[in-house]
């Protein structure tokens, strides 16, 4: 004030504080790059054995992981071996918490014979039958999926709040639950459209 300036402030202060940031940015970008370079494979095989071959939540788990090593970045070195521990720790204990939730929230599932033949629009085409004996050829994840979006007709959003993941998580799931269903369907001799 009255052109005395206080001690260490120069008109460039906000402009190096931007670049700092800018730097630091740029640091945790490669770093979060580097985790996944590095160690997210084991990581994703490590939480699939632990999640019983669900491949969809280990990735999950893998960015959930990558983000929070990214939080303590400052004290974490992507390159260095010491940090395969901390991330093989924080994935096991983030999947103990999807275990723990699951089972305070268990997923409730409909028996694929319950499924009500007016589900099916397309009954002249592809009987009841077939597209049962297809589900049943899916997984017990793909099928949920189907069952939440197709069946029940939920949004994304609605599913994920059920399933407890993100969004782009059920939309992923949809697109290979759906995926999965033709195969099962083209198995069958069915051409789905």
């Amino acid at each position: 004030m009255n052109g005395i300036r206080e001690a260490g402030t120069t008109p460039l202060a906000p402009a190096r504080a931007q670049a700092r940031r800018v730097a630091s940015d740029v640091d945790c970008t490669a770093f979060v790059r580097d985790v996944y370079d590095q160690h997210g494979p084991p990581l994703v095989r490590y939480a699939t054995r632990l999640l019983d071959g669900d491949w969809h939540k280990a990735e999950d788990i893998l960015q959930e992981t990558a983000a929070r090593a990214w939080k303590h970045a400052g004290f974490l070195d992507a390159r260095e071996d010491h940090i395969r521990p901390w991330l093989f720790t924080v994935a096991r204990n983030l999947v103990i918490d999807h275990h723990r939730a699951r089972q305070i929230r268990p997923l409730e599932l409909m028996p694929v014979e319950d499924l009500d033949a007016s589900w099916d629009s397309t009954e002249s085409t592809i009987t009841t039958h077939v597209v049962r004996k297809a589900l049943r050829e899916l997984n017990e994840q793909q099928q949920t999926v189907i069952r939440l979006m197709y069946y029940l007709e939920w949004s994304v959003a609605q599913a994920a709040d059920h399933l407890g993941v993100p969004p782009g998580t059920v939309k992923s799931r949809a697109f290979y639950a759906v995926r999965a269903l033709r195969k099962a369907l083209e198995k069958q001799g069915l051409r789905a459209s």
